[in-house]
């Protein structure tokens, strides 16, 4: 199938696949990140011609966050994300531009709302949308920083933790199918 002749479909996550969402922290004293499987949600599409009905919302079980070290996961966790509260970061927003650049690759902007520790801003992102048979996979990397969402770093480990961080998702969407 080829996204441009798309009638109203809606994708949602397809969790047996290879999915990734990473974080980077990329500081003057250490660099490191952390990663993630546990994306879902879904992509509701009417058509490329009308983009005013489109919905995608996404969210990151922020548990599921491992960096290689679990200490610095707890803290992570506990401290910095406030899980226990916060579970989850997520994204819900549109699709406002898309443009063919090869036969099953697309461009697209969307905006919307990003939510982490339970602060809201709204964000444009720019990415990609590739066709593979059956599934669409969607990659992106953008930036936030942790002062917008009000997650504080300690004075003594702020060149330990960028206040920007890098965040790479990669991952696939099905057609939802109902029964």
């Amino acid at each position: 199938f080829i996204l441009v002749s798309l009638s109203a479909q809606e994708y949602q996550v397809d969790k047996a696949k290879e999915n990734l969402v990473k974080f980077i922290s990329d500081a003057p004293i250490e660099s490191f990140e952390g990663t993630t499987n546990n994306i879902d949600g879904y992509l509701y599409l009417t058509s490329f011609d009308d983009l005013t009905k489109n919905q995608l919302y996404f969210e990151v079980d922020l548990n599921t966050l491992d960096t290689g070290i679990g200490l610095r996961n707890r803290h992570m966790r506990e401290n910095y994300l406030e899980t226990e509260k916060y579970r989850y970061a997520f994204f819900d927003g549109k699709i406002i531009e898309i443009k063919q650049e090869k036969d099953n690759e697309y461009s697209v902007l969307v905006e919307g709302d990003m939510n982490i520790h339970g602060k809201t801003k709204k964000l444009s992102i720019s990415g990609k949308i590739i066709n593979e048979k059956d599934l669409l996979r969607v990659k992106t990397n953008f930036d936030v920083s942790l002062s917008d969402y009000e997650v504080e770093i300690p004075k003594l480990m702020f060149m330990k933790i960028n206040e920007v961080i890098k965040l790479e998702l990669n991952f696939y969407l099905k057609r939802f199918e109902s029964n």
